[in-house]
């Protein structure tokens, strides 16, 4: 099994899931402003898109879309409680947490990051993330993680994503259950090895 992934993008989530599910992978890198792989093959051939997260299995398989792809590493490995089972109101549960983290955190950073976005409409951006951080914040309100003390494939994500803030000059110190949640995640041993794996800690 391998794991596209570029340094620090949204790729971080599958493979703090895969590391946490104990599932054997390879990581290959794909640079999101060449879309070349470090041995020079153009990334367009594997993915048309040139995203990453890209999953591809040992039988060929291609799965592209991160919270697809973590909810079918989670399924190889159920013992690992990182999702609830198919067609359970918790997975229902997990799956909205999923979605909205993708849609309303994960593409909001995306004015932030693009340097063709207008500078009058940064603000307006940072102002639309924050609303949704807050919600994110009271629904941490006196639990472990987003769904009480079990992690989930959400909370990689999540974690993903807000760590983005500091790249952006995103000012979240106003959201002190998110600050503990961050740090929660980021002392898991698992997230540390996903980490110092993409250079991003020492």
């Amino acid at each position: 099994m391998k794991l596209y992934f570029s340094n620090g993008a949204c790729s971080l989530s599958p493979h703090i899931a895969l590391r946490e599910a104990g599932i054997p992978f390879e990581l290959v890198r794909a640079s999101t402003k060449t879309h070349q792989l470090d041995d020079g093959t153009d990334y367009y051939t594997i993915n048309p898109s040139g995203a990453v997260p890209l999953l591809e299995l040992d039988n060929g398989e291609r799965l592209t879309e991160g919270p697809a792809i973590v909810q079918y590493i989670a399924d190889l490995a159920p013992a690992s409680k990182l999702a609830p089972p198919n067609g359970t109101f918790e997975r229902a549960r997990l799956q909205e947490a999923l979605n909205f983290i993708t849609s309303e955190l994960h593409k909001g950073f995306s004015p932030l990051f693009k340097p063709n976005t207008p500078d009058v409409y940064k603000p307006i951006a940072a102002a639309n993330l924050q609303k949704q951080f807050a919600l994110i914040d009271a629904k941490l309100a006196g639990k472990q993680y987003l769904f009480g003390d079990t992690f989930t494939v959400a909370d990689g994500y999540l974690f993903t994503v807000t760590n983005w803030s500091k790249f952006v000059a995103l000012d979240l110190s106003a959201y002190k259950n998110l600050a503990a949640f961050m740090e929660r995640v980021a002392a898991r041993p698992h997230v540390q090895a996903a980490l110092k794996a993409e250079g991003l800690l020492k």
